[in-house]
């Protein structure tokens, strides 16, 4: 081994979730490292173009999301990379949040910086050292050979729950059954786009666009996200397998995000479907910009400007909790103990097989909780996980997938690892109260 890095917490996964644990594990004062495998921070957010941020609110608008994840919105409008909270005129949900990615890559190194947090790019995880159930240390392999990351306790925010994976701990992967994953995407960008002809089109064709978007609006607002162009869709006939056109604006004033690619069937988590489905969706974004240019109103001129670095993947494997979150806690709205961040996203199960998306709404308020047992994983007493691979069942996964959420879960997990570490306590016999306590003082939202 070349070297060794000490640290008390360490963070795998440099996405959405990974940032906000390593920024609250950092301003708890103990020693973070992030280990990220890209040359850069934003995971799903930048190097797949996951856009915009959806959402920080409640169908009737609450805000339930803030802490962390609202002060990089905060921080990210006063550097110009984003007009905060907008509302959503697909209408899916109460507001979308856009932001340029390139700001935020340099915002957040500044913020991981400002919490003295150690980031590693350019590394990846590939063994994970435990015994007697706990983890001891990772080792990356990057340039400059192999490095030792010891550490006392571990946050799992790769995504793919690679470091629960590596360590032994138990986890499942898509749904029951089968074990078949939400579709992968590759977004694009599109510039040059005529957005007041596409807005205008809408006001007109109302029926060509999702029963919920609000047309009646549309000349009051900003255009943030279109789905629909049914008619045009069906009569192309195209060999991806969705029902519908959708793309949201911006963050320039000719730009669109393109989020219409479908690449079903494949395991995110084995390096030949990986390939498989890479080169799927690379093909797949030409055929739809193609489309796009040719028959839709707004978007003769339009060309790519841009395509993910990797393809989007909405789920994988997740760990085995302490609580797995089902889909009757989130269309209830429940309510729990020992609560550690909520959500106002409904269900949004993007079909394995099928060309559809089931949508399931959240009752009571408007919002459910997530329990801090989501983030403890089972049989490795130092591990913690946040972001996409929390314990949920495939349904439930449908809505804590999306990025606030993510960012809440990870301020969470990177707040509990800390507080693990400084009381010596398994990450089960983190003190709840305590844990709340700390996420209230960085504004974190549980009520």
């Amino acid at each position: 081994m070349n070297q060794t890095i000490e640290a008390d917490v360490v963070v795998v996964g440099g996405g959405p979730a990974g940032i906000n644990a390593a920024i609250a594990a950092g301003r708890q004062g103990v020693r973070t490292v992030l280990i990220e495998r890209h040359g850069f921070v934003g995971g799903m957010s930048t190097a797949a173009s996951v856009y915009p941020w959806m959402t920080f609110h409640t169908e009737q608008g609450e805000q339930v999301i803030q802490g962390i994840a609202q002060e990089i919105v905060d921080r990210l409008m006063q550097a110009g990379g984003s007009p905060g909270h907008l509302r959503d005129t697909v209408g899916f949900v109460h507001t979308v949040t856009p932001y340029h990615a390139d700001i935020f890559k340099v915002l957040v190194l500044d913020m991981l910086k400002e919490a003295g947090v150690q980031l590693l790019v350019h590394s990846f995880v590939d063994r994970v050292i435990a015994e007697d159930g706990r983890i001891r240390a990772v080792e990356i392999t990057g340039k400059s050979g192999r490095i030792a990351i010891r550490g006392s306790v571990f946050v799992d925010t790769s995504g793919d729950a690679d470091l629960a994976y590596l360590s032994g701990a138990p986890v499942f992967k898509g749904r029951d059954g089968d074990h078949r994953t939400q579709p992968m995407t590759m977004k694009f960008r599109m510039r040059g786009v005529d957005l007041g002809r596409v807005r205008r089109y809408m006001i007109e064709n109302p029926d060509n666009f999702y029963r919920k978007t609000p047309i009646a609006e549309l000349d009051k607002i900003p255009l943030t996200g279109v789905q629909g162009f049914y008619s045009q869709w069906k009569e192309a006939n195209l060999p991806i397998n969705r029902d519908q056109v959708l793309f949201f604006t911006g963050p320039a004033d000719d730009e669109v995000l393109v989020n219409c690619t479908r690449v079903q069937g494949l395991d995110a988590t084995n390096v030949l479907d990986l390939t498989q489905a890479e080169e799927e969706g690379r093909r797949q974004v030409l055929m739809m910009a193609e489309f796009m240019q040719k028959k839709l109103p707004g978007f003769e001129r339009a060309s790519i400007s841009s395509v993910g670095t990797q393809i989007g993947v909405r789920e994988s494997r997740r760990i085995d909790g302490l609580y797995h979150l089902t889909i009757e806690d989130v269309v209830e709205g429940r309510k729990f103990d020992d609560v550690i961040a909520r959500s106002g996203y409904p269900v949004d199960i993007h079909d394995p097989t099928g060309k559809g998306v089931k949508a399931a709404w959240i009752g009571g308020d408007g919002a459910y909780d997530i329990p801090y047992r989501c983030l403890v994983a089972k049989e490795i007493d130092n591990l913690l996980a946040a972001g996409r691979c929390i314990s949920t069942t495939h349904e439930a996964l449908a809505t804590t997938r999306l990025t606030p959420s993510c960012m809440a879960t990870g301020q969470a997990a990177g707040t509990a690892a800390a507080l693990a570490h400084k009381r010596s306590v398994r990450a089960a016999d983190v003190d709840v109260a305590e844990l709340q306590a700390e996420l209230l003082k960085e504004n974190a939202c549980l009520r």
